[in-house]
């Protein structure tokens, strides 16, 4: 029996790609020279596509595959999958849910940690000599007793609230609806109010073009100067523009951002600034949680060329 055609549009860890290449015909879009070639080469034999969150799967490439049957994607956000183009042909999506949650949450904790502490700073203040040379490094501001808001209570916004609790925090939530399941939290339906009330706030909500740009000119402005914005979700949700001018005109504290628009290339004025810390979006990034994302993506590929139910169906 041949192996079903497959479409990878980038690359796995190695231990997701053996497997892949064992029980499939895996084509790299990503490793192509001319993309177009390659998929007018390939397409009409691709079945599935293998992506990830941020690489999504556009109408146009959905468009170049006329055997699509399923999009699996390695990631929990699917916002870059064009949802409508996958409906109107009747194509499945997944995602990997709930397997990266924990790590997502903790990468987001550490992030306002590292931030509000200065510790990035302070391991340059001793490795440079200021320590021995300048004294004692400049204070920063505390985390623990202070308030948080957390913009979106889904599975990741959920457990950043229950972190937040080992520090003492008055914690507030903003959702489409209070959770019947947010004991100790105080819901504020209006983002610009969390966002009064928080010293940091918290952007976890799933991306959608509804919630494009909800963290907006206002939200910053009311977080405030004292306030620190904490991304984990999607760069789209933040309105970046507004983002970098009130970090550059001191309007806003600071940042901890783990995604931005158009990365890895993001906005070279993050890279002036000494108010914003920026990772590369890894916040699910430990060993663990890739092999289980891997892993997932695997089984509701193997589920569905078996006709069995999918795990984690997003359509």
């Amino acid at each position: 029996m041949s192996k079903p055609d497959i479409l990878m549009t980038g690359p796995y860890p190695e231990w997701d790609q053996v497997e892949l290449d064992a029980h499939y015909t895996v084509h790299k879009l990503f490793e192509a020279a001319d993309r177009d070639a390659f998929l007018n080469q390939h397409g009409d034999k691709i079945r599935a596509i293998a992506t990830r969150g941020e690489l999504g799967a556009s109408a146009e490439l959905i468009g170049k595959l006329p055997k699509l049957e399923v999009i699996c994607v390695y990631g929990v956000g699917f916002d870059a999958v064009d949802l409508a183009a996958c409906r109107a042909r009747g194509i499945r999506v997944t995602n990997t849910p709930d397997v990266l949650t924990n790590d997502v949450a903790d990468l987001g904790v550490a992030m306002m940690l590292v931030q509000s502490r200065g510790i990035i700073g302070a391991e340059t203040w001793v490795k440079d000599g200021s320590w021995a040379e300048k004294g004692l490094y400049p204070l920063k501001r505390r985390v623990w007793g202070r308030k948080a808001g957390v913009l979106g209570l889904g599975r990741i916004g959920f457990e950043v609230a229950k972190r937040l609790k080992g520090f003492d925090m008055d914690i507030a939530y903003s959702d489409v609806e209070a959770k019947p399941y947010a004991d100790g939290l105080t819901y504020i339906a209006d983002p610009v109010e969390l966002a009064r009330h928080a010293d940091f706030l918290f952007i976890t909500l799933a991306a959608s073009a509804v919630t494009r740009h909800i963290v907006s000119k206002d939200v910053i402005a009311a977080l405030g100067p004292e306030g620190m914005l904490i991304n984990i979700s999607r760069a789209s949700n933040i309105d970046e523009e507004a983002l970098l001018e009130a970090l550059e005109n001191r309007t806003l504290g600071s940042a901890a951002l783990d995604v931005f628009e158009g990365e890895p290339k993001l906005n070279p004025r993050f890279l002036q600034l000494d108010n914003v810390l920026v990772q590369p979006h890894h916040a699910s990034g430990t060993i663990e949680t890739r092999k289980a994302m891997g892993k997932l993506v695997r089984d509701n590929l193997a589920a569905h060329f078996a006709g069995s139910a999918l795990l984690t169906p997003v359509l």
